[in-house]
């Protein structure tokens, strides 16, 4: 099999764990890296044994590199995504796709355009434990859908992270921060969302950062911290999604299922793996389900290696645009009711992703 070469533009933290396990798929190949900082791409071409260190405009120059991982910072991605489409490549980006709705809406455009494809992170819902909650779901387990809630309850990023500063500014906060991991779990599992209603607030105007190397420093907040969402699906279900950054401790789920003939509690959607538990009507102890697909441990690049093989078999990624822009908008829409005091009317559709094969390890993926 021939190995797709792929270029890698943004060596920051998130892209060890790429680079780690992209060098596993049989199907692509890592062959240049770049990044503004030339020292920080030479440091990650050691370590993984990767050709070349290109600045970008060289990078996106090489006719042999057919697709590119974006791994800048959020409010670069979309600036970056456009340069890379402009080029003629295929562009996954880590998320979201967009701080704006527009300019999400202008990446798609573009890759349109050019006859491109855009994938776009989160790819933990192609991992077994998530795939496994899909394949209970359509085979019944449940029954039908028709309630989910969805928690991310913490208390910000200040007391562990050495920089803090941009989760507190517009585009970041608890709900476009983590709420990706969710929104995108909960489409995959019930379909997509047709109106919405969201409740915001900041609660404290400024943060003290509690972590090294910024200890004592004072953080402005700029966008809400403490976010709650009511979400209607096509299909009829209700979800109900909090994400905060107030919160000193909880007993919440991370996500959870409910449906006409029991309730399915799903893994951490941050993650791959379980577990997994169902308890269904008449029941009264929660039992484990034995996942049914592979790729539980941290995979991220599973949905590289998917859209590799979309291209080969020109079908939609999992992980494609639509589906990042709908999660964009929904985001989006529950700030906007918040602010208007009305429900959200969501203007963009998207397709609820297939399922994973079981065999996930399979020759044309991974060695």
């Amino acid at each position: 099999m021939e190995k797709m070469k792929i270029g890698v533009i943004g060596c920051g933290n998130i892209s060890d764990i790429y680079l780690t396990n992209l060098r596993e798929y049989a199907n692509l190949e890592v062959v240049a890296v770049a990044d503004l900082n030339h020292e920080k791409a030479v440091e990650k071409a050691e370590k993984y044994e990767i050709p070349r260190v290109l600045d970008v405009d060289a990078l996106l120059a090489d006719p042999t590199i057919e697709l590119v991982l974006n791994l800048t910072i959020p409010a670069a991605h979309a600036e970056v995504s456009l340069r890379i489409l402009e080029a003629g490549k295929h562009v996954y980006s880590e998320k979201p796709l967009a701080i704006k709705l527009e300019d999400g809406q202008k990446v798609l455009a573009k890759a349109k355009e050019k006859g491109l494809l855009v994938s776009v992170a989160p790819d933990t819902f192609l991992g077994g434990g998530l795939q496994t909650c899909k394949k209970l779901i359509e085979d019944g387990a449940i029954g039908e859908p028709v309630a989910a809630t969805a928690f991310m309850l913490g208390h910000g990023p200040e007391s562990w992270h050495p920089d803090p500063a941009f989760f507190y500014r517009e585009g970041a906060g608890p709900m476009f921060d983590m709420g990706p991991y969710y929104l995108t779990a909960l489409i995959h599992l019930i379909g997509p969302i047709r109106r919405l209603t969201g409740s915001a607030r900041i609660t404290s105007p400024e943060r003290v950062i509690t972590s090294e190397p910024k200890s004592g420093e004072t953080i402005k907040v700029e966008t809400p911290t403490h976010v709650a969402g009511i979400l209607d699906f096509e299909n009829g279900a209700i979800g109900t999604i909090i994400t905060s950054f107030d919160v000193w401790g909880a007993k919440t789920p991370f996500l959870e299922i409910y449906g006409t003939n029991g309730s399915l509690s799903v893994p951490d959607p941050n993650t791959f793996g379980g577990p997994v538990l169902v308890r269904n009507a008449g029941e009264v102890e929660w039992k484990e389900v034995s996942l049914t697909h592979g790729s539980i441990e941290n995979s991220r690049g599973l949905g590289v290696a998917d859209m590799v093989n979309a291209l080969r078999e020109k079908r939609k990624p999992r992980a494609n645009g639509e589906l990042a822009y709908h999660v964009l908008e929904t985001m989006h829409g529950i700030h906007e009711s918040s602010v208007k005091g009305k429900h959200y009317e969501m203007t963009s559709k998207c397709e609820q992703p297939d399922a994973m094969p079981t065999d996930i390890l399979s020759e044309t993926m991974e060695g």
